[in-house]
């Protein structure tokens, strides 16, 4: 049987499961009766109306009851549509459905749903008399009402052959209902709701297949918790159900031999499930012998073993159809071995329900008493926000007053409270030996990750790869969200480090110092032995210390040295005579002494830190250090000279930040095949570094702040980060630069770098580009071309003249500060772009991200001579367009000194590549007044394999008249052509668009339209000024050599009397045209002052 929702929310306690609605006459004392009977067996309570007396309109207390069910169930019948108290009260049930997310259920009895939903057939009649007399938004509201109900999917009676079958599903379907709401039990338990969706959504109750599926998680999490929360919910849903709780304490350890204990397991079951006290099982195949033909749920809780969830759930097989085997463990390897896949990992709650957990238990409400706010946060995080610990602790402080509270944090914080540590240590003491010496070493010297873990401990005799995995499994350990790190809950640590305590009254004689005022006593006592293998401890609260000479002469077996702290005060009373030898791992803040002891050997060094030291030099000569990976001295601002590492070959991170008194670094830095990251920030005498260190692995690098710092050394091909800021650094050579295929971040001192011009950044990681480059003064080339994960190019300098960003795929936004005043050839027009720009191109091929806002700023307001990017159509704003190549523009709407913008619509016929030569000729008259060429790649950069697939928008500028125009005209009184062609037969321009701009200054007030009239022709053979009205302009006809010397071919010009001005021709030049043989017809220009033929015109014979 289905209802109007999905799962309903998790509901309050109501006084009734069921309201049913329904007309007394058609069902009560036959179909209703039996309902109530089947509801009342299952424990269903209905509301039942017999008492109350029925009117026109319901009452209060029927709408309150209707307000207090969780499920309505809607008995559709012939006659219900006659009864107006019906009617109200479907009105109110879906009001409450509406309002508070209420179940509704149907059951249409001897009538069809299609009647009902529109009120036809006997029952349209019952409710057309019933409509009589009421107003019209009652009528409508009752007919909605019905119209909604009726689609709401429920049981129909005419489709079932035994009605007591019927009966029997409408009370199962309303359990099912009724379960999977939260029990009174579980009501306030802070994020319950969140794990049991979770479970819910693992189990998939609407499937018949039997499923067996995990709760793993830590000791205390609430595992246990949850499983009984949903067997509250979950058992009345199977006919049989049992939960097994606590097996790992319960139930004694089992082997695969003991065979009498194995048959107990099977009878402890049995008898639960089955209900029979004294039940007796023989062999061991008898849980499958009876329960595999039976619907059942089953919840195993607390598992530690295998063998015992063999024995009691071996397979699916043993159980019926729709059987639910739930399994809760700390070791998610028992679930690896029995093949459960479905698990549901309990997480640590956050840091908001840890507190309000820690109220309930506390205050017994969920938010934080007045005056208490700062101690309860104090108390949830000394209980690591473990659901277990904030219970207990919580109960503990019950009815204390704060100063209580205060006096309880120190001893929280250096105890573990019985019930907790007992419920912990379980999980430790089933460790094996190794596995424990491997729980200890990490809850004493908190390692970060599996590396350091593996690295640190991989000359021990522990199995370390496989004892990491059995305590994750065992949820000892947990890995963080991200990355390959690793930890360990604080009160599994506070636990492991109680376990070490329990060693040895003598703190010398433990594995593990971890306590400061212990660590200070043993090493001025020497008291230390051969047992102490690590020493670890934030120091900065114990002020000045002494420390013998001596002190580590007693702990040849010392393996981990961690004295840390910003505020460390070490005093050495001598000299210090020695290190052991086994040392791994070396942290000693704030050392006080020059040198290292000259006697120690840091062959097994696998880190030395020595942050904020004295040191002048770490050792003098060679050293073997054959596993050293990181050597940190930053801040060791004394430090003068750096020590031997030739043999550090191994050697992975150099960190030198802050060592104010280093002048240079030595030549064998080029010979760490295998460092990755070399810090020298900061380093303000820092004068030389080698030139060529050029190693494969160096990926890092940080040399800004050194001011005295000139060249830039050619790191690495592998380079991804480079900070070069505060330095005097001026230029990066382009051989150093090109090499940058892998950078990610670069940070340079812009207003040290005045003589670098060109920045080659492609094929780089990059989401944004280096807030360094918007201030290089001398900037003109950048090449951001094939950054995949370039977003925005922010802010570029004003000095750019090529910005090469082509396969940005990712890239939505552009800006640059141009600026005229930095470039000498910057021109103020009008219209929507600010400046002209004679040299500056942008190049954005395939960046299919561009937003169409930057893509219009570009194009309108950026200060260009060229532009090609990603386009459907020409914009608006071009207000000269149309379809092709060519299209002309009337006079009147521009001058001889107006500029023009000129936008094609480039599309493939096949793929085509960056190499696109656009060429833009201007004709008055038939005669070619201009010529541009433009490209649409840069010659700098190697776009041959570089395809486009689709259409790309080529925007560029220039002016009507060049430098080089073959006729100066009186441009007001004569139509101008534009032809658009490129050099690519695969391309094809269909469309193009023109945009007339003038000085600043001038205006242009006509109305521009686009001329149908042909172009005038110029012939191949004759050039022949035709049909112009010139009035004070000199004519020049500046005609280009032809395509062959070999081959010249005769030109002429004709100036014909008939479209001449007889006066006001001031002069003709003929200049720069060598294969001009004849010209004719200027016997009419009178006013001529002069005839220009000039040594490059025709050297041979003239004719005129």
């Amino acid at each position: 049987m289905a209802s109007s929702s999905s799962l309903p929310p998790f509901a309050h306690t109501k006084r009734f499961h069921v309201f049913p609605s329904f007309h007394g006459p058609d069902v009560r004392k036959g179909f209703l009766s039996h309902v109530h009977n089947c509801f009342g067996i299952k424990g269903i309570t209905t509301f039942k109306d017999q008492e109350i007396q029925r009117g026109h309109s319901i009452g209060p207390e029927l709408v309150n009851a209707i307000r207090d069910s969780r499920v309505s169930i809607v008995l559709l019948s012939k006659n219900y549509a006659s009864s107006s108290w019906c009617l109200d009260e479907l009105v109110e049930i879906l009001k409450c459905k509406e309002d508070s997310g209420q179940m509704v259920m149907t059951v249409f009895y001897n009538v069809d749903p299609s009647s009902v939903r529109k009120q036809k057939g006997d029952f349209g009649k019952a409710f057309k008399r019933t409509c009589q007399g009421k107003t019209e938004e009652v009528k409508e509201r009752w007919s909605k009402a019905l119209t909604h109900v009726a689609n709401i999917e429920g049981e129909d009676s005419r489709n079932w052959t035994n009605e007591a079958d019927m009966i029997q599903k409408i009370a199962t379907d309303v359990s099912n209902k009724l379960n999977l709401s939260l029990s009174t039990d579980f009501d306030d338990m802070v994020g319950m709701q969140v794990h049991l969706r979770r479970v819910y959504s693992l189990l998939c109750l609407e499937c018949d297949d039997v499923k067996m599926i995990g709760i793993w998680g830590p000791a205390g999490i609430g595992k246990t918790t949850i499983a009984r929360a949903l067997f509250t919910q979950l058992s009345s849903h199977f006919p049989l159900s049992c939960f097994m709780g606590n097996l790992k304490g319960s139930y004694k350890s089992i082997g695969v031999d003991d065979y009498q204990s194995l048959l107990d397991f099977q009878n402890q079951l049995l008898s639960r499930i089955l209900n029979q006290k004294d039940m007796k099982v023989h062999h061991l195949g008898a849980v499958k012998e009876r329960l595999h033909d039976q619907r059942v749920l089953i919840i195993l809780d607390d598992v530690d073993d295998i063998e015992k969830l063999d024995i009691l759930a071996k397979d699916t097989s043993w159980f019926g159809n729709g059987s639910r085997i739930i399994v809760t463990s700390e070791d998610q390897q028992i679930f690896k071995a029995h093949g459960i896949k479905d698990i549901y990992h309990v997480d640590f709650p956050s840091r908001n329900e840890a507190l309000e957990m820690l109220c309930q238990s506390a205050f017994k409400q969920r938010s934080v008493p007045d005056g208490f706010e700062e101690v309860a946060r104090k108390v949830a995080e000394l209980c690591g926000n473990l659901p277990l610990a904030l219970s207990v602790v919580g109960a503990s402080l019950r009815g204390k007053s704060k100063d209580e509270w205060e006096l309880q944090i120190s001893s929280i914080d250096s105890s573990l409270d019985g019930k907790i540590g007992n419920i912990l240590r379980v999980g430790y003491d089933r460790l094996s030996k190794k596995d424990k010496a491997l729980f200890l070493h990490m809850a004493c010297l908190g390692y970060n990750g599996f590396h350091d873990v593996t690295r640190f401990l991989a000359d021990s005799h522990l199995d370390v790869e496989n004892g990491l995995q059995t305590l994750l499994d065992r949820s000892l350990v947990q890995t963080t969200t991200f990355g390959n790190g690793i930890w360990m809950h604080s009160l599994l640590e506070q636990m492991g480090r109680e376990i070490v305590r329990e060693q040895s009254n003598e703190p010398g004689k433990r594995q593990f110092l971890v306590e400061a005022q212990e660590i200070l006593d043993v090493l001025a006592d020497k008291t230390g032995t051969g047992s102490v293998i690590g020493i670890s401890a934030n120091m900065s609260d114990v002020g000045e210390f002494s420390i013998s000479g001596r002190a580590f002469e007693g702990m040849p077996n010392l393996r981990f040295l961690k004295l840390y702290g910003s505020e460390l005060q070490p005093r050495i009373s001598e000299e210090l005579e020695y290190l052991p030898r086994r040392l791994r791992l070396l942290v000693w803040h704030n050392y006080p002494r020059k040198r290292l002891p000259p006697t120690f050997q840091p062959e097994c060094l696998v880190e030395l830190h020595m942050g904020s030291s004295n040191l002048e030099k770490l050792w003098d000569g060679i050293k073997p250090l054959p596993n050293l990976e990181l050597l940190d001295l930053s801040d060791s601002a004394k430090l003068k000279e750096m020590p031997d590492l030739s043999e550090a070959t191994n050697l992975r991170c150099l960190t030198l930040d802050g060592c104010i008194s280093l002048k240079e670094l030595p030549s064998y830095i080029g010979n760490l095949h295998k460092l990755i990251t070399l810090d020298m920030s900061g380093c303000e005498k820092l004068r030389v570094i080698p030139t060529n260190i050029n190693l494969a692995s160096l990926e890092n690098v940080d040399m800004s702040y050194c001011s005295q710092l000139t060249t830039f050394p050619d790191f690495s091909r592998n380079i991804k980060i480079i900070k070069a800021s505060k330095t005097k650094i001026e230029d990066v050579p382009a051989s150093v630069a090109g090499g940058w295929s892998r950078l990610d971040t670069l940070e340079i001192g812009s207003t040290s770098l005045t003589k670098l011009t060109k920045l080659d950044l492609s094929s780089c990681d990059i989401k944004n580009i280096p807030d360094c480059v918007i201030g290089l003064p001398g900037l003109e080339i950048l090449n951001v071309q094939d950054c995949s994960k370039l977003v925005s190019l922010q802010s570029l300098p004003p000095s750019l003249l090529y910005l090469y960003a082509n396969n940005c795929g990712l890239l939505k936004s552009v800006s640059v500060s141009y600026d005229c005043t930095c470039v000498k050839d910057a021109k103020r027009v009008s219209s929507s772009i600010t400046f002209y720009h004679p040299k500056r191109r942008v190049f954005l091929n395939n960046c299919w991200s561009l937003s169409e806002e930057a893509r219009r700023v570009i194009i309108q307001r950026w200060a260009y001579m060229s532009v090609c990017l990603p386009g459907k159509q020409v914009p608006a704003y071009f207000t000269h367009k149309t379809k092709g190549n060519s299209i002309s523009i009337s006079p009147g709407t521009f001058s001889a000194s107006s500029r023009f913008k000129a936008c094609v619509l480039l599309t493939p016929s096949g793929q085509f590549s960056f190499n696109t030569q656009v060429v833009c000729h201007l004709k008055s008259k038939g005669v070619l007044i201009n010529e541009l060429e433009y490209t649409s790649c840069w010659h700098e950069v190697d776009t041959s394999d570089s395809k486009i697939l689709t259409e790309h928008l080529f925007v560029f500028s220039g002016s009507l008249f060049g430098a080089h125009s073959c006729v100066e005209v009186d441009a007001t009184t004569s139509e101008i052509l534009f032809e658009f062609s490129c050099n690519v037969n695969d391309e094809k321009i269909i469309e193009c668009g023109v945009q007339i701009l003038t000085e600043e200054g001038e205006s242009s007030t006509s109305k521009w339209k686009v001329q149908s009239e042909e172009a005038a022709e110029v012939s191949k053979d004759e050039s022949v000024v035709k049909r112009s009205k010139h009035t004070g302009f000199a004519i020049s006809v500046r005609k280009p050599p032809p395509l062959s010397n070999s081959n010249p071919f005769e030109r002429s010009i004709s100036i014909q009397r008939q479209e001449l001005a007889p006066r006001n021709h001031l002069g003709i030049d003929l200049s720069c045209n060598p294969y001009l043989k004849r010209i004719t017809a200027l016997n009419n220009t009178t006013s001529c002052s002069s005839l220009t033929l000039d040594r490059d015109t025709a050297s041979g014979h003239h004719e005129c």
